[in-house]
Parts: C-alpha cells; sequence; structure tokens
C-alpha cells in the first residue's frame, strides 16, 4: 500500500528527531572528552640541567612531546640566543617568571627582553618582601595593579603566581582572596599552582568558581596527599585534576612543574604522558 501524505510527513519528523537525537549525543560526548593540544613545563623543574646546556634540555622536552616552556631566569644566555634556542626546537615560551624588582628597576630592559624571547606573560612567582598582615598584602594588591598597568601599556600581560602562603589566614584574610578582589581584573591576572593551592588548604575549584576569569594559567603537580604533601610526578599523586580541569574555564597554559624529582627528565616524561592522555 503506498505511504499517505499524512504517513510519509510522520516518517519524515521521526528521522529529523532521530538525526537531531544523534547531534546532540556527539556534541555531548565531544564536550566531556576534553584534551590538552599544547602541554608547557616550567624550566625550575630541570634547573640543574638548564644551567649546564639549556639547548640540550629544550631538544629533550621537545621529543617527549612538549609544545611550550615557562622560564625562571635566563641564566648567561641572552634573549636573542633563547629565541633562536626555542626556535630550533620547535618551543614557545608564553610566560616567564620575573621578580618584580627586576620590572620596576629595569622595565625597558625586561620589556625588550620578554618580546624578543616572545613572551606574552610577565608571571611575578612570589609577592615582594615579607607580608605578615592584611594591610602588607593590600599594599601588594596596590603594587600590582601600578606594575601591571606598566606591563599592559608595554603591550604584555601581568599575572602572579601563589605559592601556599597565600592561602593561610591572616587574621580574617586569606591573602590569594584579598589580591583577587583588591586587583584589577584588566591589569593582573594569575597563574594558579594547583599543588600549593592544595598544600596550604585551599580548594582549586573553589577558587575557580569563586573567581571565573582571573585564572590564566595553571602549574601542574601533584601531591601525596596531607599531612606531608610530597611532590609527586602529574598524575602519580592524590590530586583530581581532571575535574579541576574540566571546571576551568579560560585557562591558556598549563605548565608542570615538579620542584624535588630525582630524575627531572624522567618526571618530565611521566608528566607529560599523563597529561596527553588525561580526558576531561
Amino acid at each position: 500500500m503506498p505511504p499517505t501524505r499524512r504517513t510519509f510527513i510522520r516518517t519524515l519528523g521521526a528521522t529529523a528527531l532521530g538525526l537531531a537525537a544523534g547531534r546532540r549525543a556527539l556534541l555531548a560526548a565531544a564536550a566531556t572528552h576534553s584534551k590538552l593540544k599544547r602541554i608547557g613545563i616550567q624550566l625550575y623543574t630541570l634547573r640543574d640541567e638548564v644551567s649546564k646546556d639549556l639547548g640540550g634540555v629544550l631538544a629533550r622536552l621537545a621529543q617527549i612531546g612538549y609544545k611550550e616552556v615557562e622560564f625562571a631566569g635566563y641564566g648567561a644566555h641572552t634573549a636573542a640566543e633563547i629565541r633562536a634556542l626555542l626556535r630550533k626546537n620547535g618551543l614557545t615560551a608564553p610566560s616567564a617568571h620575573i621578580a618584580l624588582s627586576a620590572i620596576e628597576k629595569d622595565p625597558k630592559k625586561t620589556f625588550r627582553d620578554a618580546k624578543t624571547v616572545g613572551h606574552q606573560w610577565i608571571t611575578v612567582p612570589s609577592p615582594p618582601g615579607r607580608p605578615q598582615t592584611a594591610d602588607d598584602w593590600k599594599r601588594i594588591a596596590e603594587q600590582f595593579n601600578r606594575v601591571g598597568a606598566r606591563v599592559k601599556a608595554a603591550g604584555l600581560r601581568f599575572a602572579y603566581h601563589n605559592h601556599n602562603a597565600e592561602l593561610k589566614k591572616v587574621g580574617d584574610v586569606v591573602p590569594l582572596e584579598l589580591l583577587l578582589k583588591e586587583t584589577d581584573p584588566a591589569l593582573v591576572s594569575y597563574e594558579m599552582d594547583i599543588y600549593w593551592v592544595v598544600n596550604g588548604g585551599g580548594d582549586p575549584l573553589e577558587l575557580l568558581a569563586r573567581y571565573p576569569g582571573r585564572f590564566k594559567m595553571f602549574h601542574v603537580k601533584d601531591s601525596m596527599g596531607a599531612p606531608d604533601h610530597k611532590m609527586a610526578d602529574v598524575g602519580a599523586g592524590t590530586i583530581d585534576f581532571k575535574t579541576i580541569f574540566a571546571r576551568a574555564k579560560g585557562i591558556q597554559h598549563y605548565f608542570v612543574e615538579h620542584d624535588e624529582s630525582a630524575d627531572p627528565f624522567a618526571s618530565a616524561k611521566a608528566s607529560y604522558d599523563y597529561l596527553a592522555r588525561l580526558e576531561f
């Protein structure tokens, strides 16, 4: 019996609904299976090796699969030499840890070198002085705003990297939260060191939820858990990176770090392999 117009339309509608449902399922599956496209490493992890042979270190990191590195000092190399070594090994260095004093004392050279190497971010790794009170941290926030404005005017971006002290209360104030509230989002961003947040008693997920858009980079290193928080290769410890990465929005760079590895290259490879496989 030939189909009627009504049954034909009903069949088309069912087909369209089926296709739409399939498309939604595919999109949902894709949304829950993200992977890192570019994995970086903070060169402090390999500081002894870097001091002897930066070019060799960069070559081995590229062979492992890293695409980005973050500097913590240039050693005896000029900015132009570092740029050449990066290009030779197919690497970029979007960020460098640079002391606040260097930015304030010699901003022209600091900015010139950063641009020569190819940095986008100038990241301050620790607070100036030894802040003890909430007022000390407020003064640091004001300082970050001033320096952040100079960095922005130079065509670069300013970020701050936390340790564990910023998570420990000073009176009724958590210093990291004070900095987040007192700094201008247009001038100051943050590089969350996930390990040090956990070590200091903080919750990375809570910080990401309460201060959306403020964290632009991650330091990715693992902890074997309380009370000692012994550092571990990424994926070998207790930190739930899958959930943290899934909840994080706007993170531009992920830098592996391990401060205490007995075999830095083996650690770098183990961490890279874990992150390259990780779906979130």
